[in-house]
């Protein structure tokens, strides 16, 4: 473990001499913004598990972006993260420390604008486009500390790529996407190997076509709403036994539906979503269905300061199996408040403090609470341009 604090303390010394390299527009050139986060938890989520487990621990979160520019139409990004856990607060459920290494994006894309339309494809392991969140796992674009419900576990430690069930994957799907942005109008549409809700690996078992879209509309600047929706099968093709004859996997799909709104004026920003997700398996005449919603807020105080509230929350319904209507929900329902302050020392780096209550149907009252803190700092200057 020391080791890796001494190259987290090496990167943070770099960050805080802002070293410039090159500068960042050249029409062909590598470029590797680094995010390092720092950070603690307090909360007694893993006691659940092992009543002996830590409340109170100490993590690191680092997020390389590099890219690759080739002229003014080509380009090449990925993303990686290497994070001890518990970092996030998913993570906290679990009593195991382990550092992890996380393949986020890594794709080659290709963009074109005329007028005022611009058009890009882009082929690799993508971000899913469903929703509106997915491409904030960076911690100084997130204004709290926690994901939303939608992008969060489902069941703390499962085992979809070792990452938990999520109804809208963080981490990537192998696939290729078309997106158009026509005055203000914006689409997009990925094909991806597998569910946003189960993701696979490349060559892994469960591979079956899936598509995504959304789009949206800005009313005025500042003020977009979007809708975006998925569909395809979910599940393993290990479960090929619980299938009636002449069924497989690709006959029982998950669909994802969701509504979104962002919205900016002077010193407020708010944001919201909405979405359904309905999960078929054999023998279910009401397979399991899933309700989020989340609305965010955040207030600039001062140049320095701001603060921010999100609140969700989650139902589930009742499913039914060979007319058997089950005594509870699919997974229990829940509800998130969560409150956080940002202070920025300068503008390359951000200290966040907040505390969430996290209402679980049937749990504990407060054991999923989280008190957190978070310092993070930005070097977005590490570039080298092509002659």
């Amino acid at each position: 473990m020391r080791k890796y604090w001494l190259v987290l303390s090496l990167l943070l010394l770099i960050g805080a001499g802002r070293v410039r390299l090159a500068a960042q527009e050249a029409q062909a050139g590598i470029a590797m913004p680094l995010e390092i986060t720092v950070g603690t938890l307090d909360t007694d989520r893993a006691r659940a598990y092992d009543p002996s487990a830590a409340a109170f621990t100490a993590g690191f979160h680092v997020l390389a972006e590099p890219e690759l520019k080739l002229g003014s139409h080509w380009y090449a990004y990925s993303a990686v993260q290497v994070r001890s856990t518990p970092f996030f607060y998913q993570d906290a459920f679990s009593p195991d420390r382990q550092i992890k290494t996380d393949f986020l994006q890594g794709f080659v894309g290709y963009t074109r604008s005329w007028n005022k339309t611009t058009l890009s494809f882009k082929a690799g392991k993508l971000a899913s486009a469903f929703g509106s969140f997915p491409l904030q796992y960076s911690d100084s674009s997130n204004a709290l500390l926690d994901q939303p419900l939608p992008y969060n576990y489902l069941v703390p430690g499962g085992h979809a790529e070792s990452y938990g069930l999520m109804p809208v994957t963080l981490y990537g799907l192998p696939g290729a996407e078309i997106d158009l942005s026509w005055r203000r109008v914006d689409a997009r549409l990925q094909l991806t190997n597998s569910s946003p809700y189960n993701p696979r690996s490349l060559g892994a078992s469960g591979e079956y076509a899936q598509w995504t879209a959304g789009g949206g509309y800005t009313i005025r600047q500042g003020f977009r709403v979007g809708m975006s929706a998925y569909r395809g099968p979910w599940l393993d093709d290990t479960l090929d036994n619980s299938f009636p004859p002449g069924y497989s996997a690709a006959d029982f799909p998950a669909s994802g539906f969701g509504a979104d709104v962002q919205w900016a004026r002077g010193y407020w920003s708010a944001n919201g979503e909405w979405d359904r997700f309905v999960f078929d398996y054999p023998n279910f005449t009401v397979p399991p269905a899933l309700s989020f919603g989340y609305v965010e807020a955040k207030r600039i105080i001062s140049p320095r300061w701001y603060a921010a509230v999100r609140t969700g929350y989650q139902l589930d319904n009742y499913p039914t199996y060979l007319n058997a209507r089950s005594a509870s929900t699919f997974v229990p329902n829940r509800q998130a408040y969560e409150f956080a302050f940002g202070f920025r020392p300068n503008r390359l780096m951000l200290l966040k403090a907040g505390y969430e209550v996290m209402n679980v149907h049937g749990g504990p009252p407060g054991q999923d609470n989280v008190f957190g803190v978070q310092f993070i700092t930005s070097i977005n200057s590490l570039s080298v341009p092509f002659k």
